[in-house]
């Protein structure tokens, strides 16, 4: 067949001639692929007079065996004698080193305040991030018209499959609700938690819509602001050495009463005054107090029986303090140089 031995003849002398795989690769779809040019040929068989089918079939399917025949050589020795691509090796230059991973600040701090408190007798479990209203505000006897649940403040993100009303935690102080009644009224109870919070604030050097907190409460007959203040003097000597000292001042939180804001001795001037405590010789640290009876009240216990303090420190905060970081966003920047330095 003149025409299917013209076919072969020319696509053997390109085969042979190809210079790489790609231009190889082209050719063998222009000539028995789909829509190729022998391919094309044995669609037309059937046209063909019967006398004519059988020699014209062989034909074809000859020269596609020499064709793919011819291919498979050529690959070959195209592959063998393929250089690499790209810039050549030089074996003289020093390796690339890789990095160790670490532990990144936050998470070291928090590890740090865990380890203590679970020294202390407190347990330690992990609470949603996304939290229902209830235990975000109304268990901590937050008032319907208080400022932090409006929009401006908390991210709604829409309803549970029972229709309350869902918000990204404001505080892991929520947590308190789901660990009483949890506890059906049993105590002594010692709980602590930690992680992610949400608000909607602007971004500085101290704020952050993002930022980590751990909460931890004690119920029990007889407790005391006493009992508070020690285990806070234990936390922070700890965390800031034993020379620390603490200092209480008079606040207000819906959910505790009294309540006080906690201040520590400036770990940086040693209380001579300097630009990280504006020159007064402590930082504020956290927020704690005695539970409110309403709160105890919505855990399952009797207030008239048990008594329970409470503190929520900022976790970002105090590593600030320790490493005497001076802007919050270098903590979630995921800057390497930065990071290294821990």
């Amino acid at each position: 067949m003149p025409m299917i031995e013209d076919i072969l003849n020319r696509a053997l002398k390109e085969i042979h001639a190809a210079a790489n795989l790609a231009e190889l690769d082209k050719l063998r779809i222009q000539y028995v692929g789909k829509n190729g040019e022998l391919t094309v040929q044995m669609k037309s068989l059937g046209i063909l007079p019967p006398e004519e089918r059988k020699a014209f079939g062989q034909s074809v399917n000859t020269a596609k065996a020499k064709m793919e025949a011819a291919i498979e050589e050529r690959t070959a020795h195209l592959q063998q004698n393929a250089r690499p691509q790209g810039p050549e090796l030089d074996v003289t230059l020093p390796g690339r080193r890789r990095w160790a991973g670490r532990v990144h600040p936050i998470t070291q701090t928090a590890e740090a305040m865990k380890k203590l408190l679970l020294g202390l007798g407190f347990s330690f479990d992990d609470f949603p991030d996304i939290e229902t209203e209830y235990y975000n505000f109304d268990a901590l006897n937050t008032p319907a018209w208080h400022p932090a649940r409006d929009l401006h403040d908390t991210f709604y993100v829409g309803k549970n499959h029972e229709g309350h009303n869902m918000v990204l935690r404001t505080h892991t102080t929520a947590f308190q609700g789901r660990v009483m009644k949890a506890a059906g009224g049993r105590a002594p109870l010692r709980a602590m938690t930690t992680g992610r919070c949400y608000r909607a604030d602007d971004i500085d050097a101290s704020h952050f819509p993002i930022f980590q907190q751990l909460d931890a409460f004690a119920v029990g007959r007889k407790l005391s602001m006493a009992d508070l203040r020690w285990t806070l003097t234990e936390l922070a000597k700890g965390l800031f050495g034993p020379e620390a000292k603490l200092r209480f001042r008079p606040s207000y939180f819906p959910f505790t009463t009294p309540s006080a804001e906690v201040d520590v001795s400036c770990v940086v001037c040693k209380q001579e005054g300097c630009a990280l405590c504006s020159r007064t010789g402590w930082l504020e640290v956290l927020g704690s107090g005695m539970m409110r009876p309403e709160v105890l009240r919505a855990g399952g216990f009797d207030p008239a029986e048990y008594q329970g303090f409470a503190f929520g420190i900022g976790v970002d905060r105090i590593t600030m303090l320790r490493h005497q970081i001076n802007d919050i966003r270098l903590l979630y920047a995921n800057d390497e140089a930065f990071l290294r330095q821990f």
